[in-house]
């Protein structure tokens, strides 16, 4: 419990959420539950029922730390917790202490010998369903780490309210929160087993991030685009071959053309694909190869300061437009490299 309440502990499922516990010799279980702005807080048990009957927390810790036990049952069972805040303000949420892991163990396996060749499907933020409850799954590599903790708008960045929980020694840690949506943003606060220095970080693995100068990453759904290159697709490996001619245009998106009658504003990705489409027809190219189109902080940089690795950067739209640029270009014979800053 103190682990919890000073944000040290690296499985707060341990001791938050549902438990098995044994009251004078009988069973029961014991909901637990850390809310640092609760004034009050109740379990609703059943609360898709008809009635649902809210049973008050006690509070265990003046720091926010409830708990109630439910003499005679043997089983966990469905439940939501509702707060009241200090101001009067009341509302209900799912606990994310009360549903299971996300990523297998034949997850960890892979992840852990460097065989996972799909790990951004895993790892970052993916809008997922638990249990029939919508919500947003964590994960994120940290093996030097005492705690991490998801921080964004949704808990007032505070790094008490969502720590995540360390997978054995895999030095992954993971956390489903029920209730968010895409749109939202986040970063990971990081406790280090290092003299505590708390970092806060964005997502390495992030789909999308912020535009700059803010920095925090954004769960997104790449998902929704219908792409339209299926014949280039399916011919690729020809036009690509070692026999076919290639001659290859290297451009910076962000310079290669600006709109000067609009503060000189940088094109986004959607009138980059028509414009970079006539102009390399027209010279007679054939692959496109983009310097850094990853996210990073700097405009004058042309992008080797990466800062998510699967975020293409918002400065000229969103990865769907981003999408349309090489869809586009597909459609009309082009191919697109992309540079990889890490391998540089």
């Amino acid at each position: 419990m103190e682990l919890i309440v000073r944000a040290e502990h690296s499985d707060p499922f341990h001791i938050l959420g549902a438990h098995p516990v044994t009251i004078d010799g009988s069973p029961a279980i014991a909901i637990r539950a850390f809310l640092p702005e609760a004034e009050t807080a109740w379990v609703i048990r059943d609360p898709d029922g008809e009635k649902p009957a809210p049973v008050e927390l006690e509070r265990v810790r003046k720091e926010g730390f409830f708990e109630q036990v439910f003499p005679g049952e043997t089983k966990t069972f469905r439940y939501k917790l509702r707060v009241k805040n200090h101001e009067g303000f009341e509302w209900d949420f799912e606990d994310p202490y009360r549903f299971p892991p996300v990523l297998s163990d034949f997850d960890l396996h892979l992840m852990g010998e460097g065989t996972h060749y799909k790990k951004y499907e895993k790892m970052g933020a993916h809008l997922a369903e638990l249990e029939g409850v919508r919500g947003v799954s964590f994960a994120v590599w940290a093996p030097n780490a005492k705690r991490v903790s998801v921080v964004g708008n949704f808990n007032h960045w505070d790094g008490r309210r969502h720590p995540m929980r360390v997978r054995g020694g895999s030095g992954i840690w993971e956390l489903f929160v029920p209730g968010l949506a895409e749109g939202e943003v986040y970063k990971y606060e990081i406790k280090s087993h290092f003299n505590n220095i708390l970092s806060l970080k964005a997502d390495p693995y992030a789909l999308a991030s912020e535009m700059r100068p803010k920095t925090a990453s954004m769960v997104h759904d790449i998902g929704r685009y219908q792409w339209n290159d299926g014949q280039w697709m399916a011919d690729r490996q020809h036009q690509q071959g070692l026999n076919s001619p290639i001659s290859i245009y290297e451009v910076h998106l962000g310079s290669w053309a600006r709109v000067p009658e609009e503060d000189n504003r940088m094109l986004n990705y959607r009138e980059l694909a028509h414009r970079l489409v006539d102009y390399v027809h027209e010279t007679g190219f054939t692959h496109l190869e983009l310097l850094p189109v990853s996210e990073h902080p700097l405009d004058q940089s042309w992008g080797y300061q990466t800062t998510g690795y699967f975020a293409p950067t918002s400065r000229h739209g969103t990865p769907e437009d981003f999408m349309y640029f090489v869809d586009y270009c597909h459609q009309n014979g082009l191919g697109v490299i992309l540079d990889w800053v890490p391998a540089h």
